[in-house]
């Protein structure tokens, strides 16, 4: 179906080259992301335009990008958060904030592509390998070199010192959770694949106290009260709009510019 926003067709071949920003679980869901962010892409120029306002671009921007920016510079204004507010933040996240953890981490990579049946088979084929490896390091470290399908098979399966920067967001949420000195009791699940991890060590983890964690407070709460903000203004430009061809889905964040 053609997309259209305020009479003006968003071009297919645009929507497309747009997809590669948005995965999802099909196709269909992410041509729907990229139309969604194309729409209000299309919504904040235009209002431009209303606003007179004249393109200033900085450093590699386009044209098109600093009109957008100064747009949701000039109604969108930043909010700093008060200091009850990063107190009180700071009491009921206190687990949360300490020194970034970092793990000594060896594994056994299953690749698989994002496609149900392949997903489960894989699944299957971990947790028999791991029912194979029965928490031996020996083993597993055997059975790293004749079943992974990441290059640190062939040694073994060591990873070295993984964090929060260079690894998946949900490979560091599972590592969190896996006890050092033992294999994972079962398989981790990533965007890659299916990982038997063995953790060897870990280090960080230290609290902060209230001033060492007030910068990070400050700087997640003004972001996330920055981006409820700028939620709230493409609402009231979609709300305003003819928009066809394409369902909107109001907590779509992803298609905030």
């Amino acid at each position: 179906m053609t997309v259209m926003v305020n009479g003006k067709r968003i071009d297919a071949d645009a929507i497309h080259r747009e997809m590669q920003y948005h995965p999802a679980s099909s196709l269909a869901a992410a041509r729907e992301a990229a139309a969604r962010a194309l729409v209000v892409r299309e919504l904040i120029l235009e209002a431009a335009q209303r606003g007179g306002v004249t393109a200033k671009p900085e450093a590699s921007e386009s044209p098109e990008e600093a009109l957008i920016r100064q747009v949701l510079e000039r109604e969108v204004a930043p909010i700093e958060p008060d200091e009850e507010s990063c107190q009180r933040y700071f009491e009921k996240n206190r687990a949360a904030l300490h020194t970034p953890l970092i793990h000594v981490v060896s594994h056994i990579l299953l690749m698989v592509p994002e496609e149900a049946l392949a997903r489960q088979e894989a699944d299957e084929r971990a947790r028999e390998l791991l029912r194979e490896v029965s928490g031996d390091v020996n083993r597993f470290r055997e059975a790293a070199r004749k079943h992974s399908d990441c290059p640190s098979g062939r040694d073994g399966g060591p990873l070295g010192r993984v964090d929060a920067r260079n690894t998946t967001p949900e490979f560091v949420r599972a590592l969190a959770r896996l006890e050092p000195g033992r294999i994972a009791p079962a398989p981790v699940e990533t965007r890659y694949g299916f990982h038997i991890v063995y953790v060897e060590a870990r280090e960080g983890g230290v609290p902060y106290s209230y001033p060492q964690a007030r910068p990070l407070i400050v700087a997640y709460l003004r972001d996330t009260a920055h981006r409820r903000a700028l939620v709230d203004y493409v609402r009231g430009l979609v709300a305003q709009a003819s928009i066809e061809g394409v369902e909107w889905v109001d907590n779509d964040r992803s298609v905030i510019p």
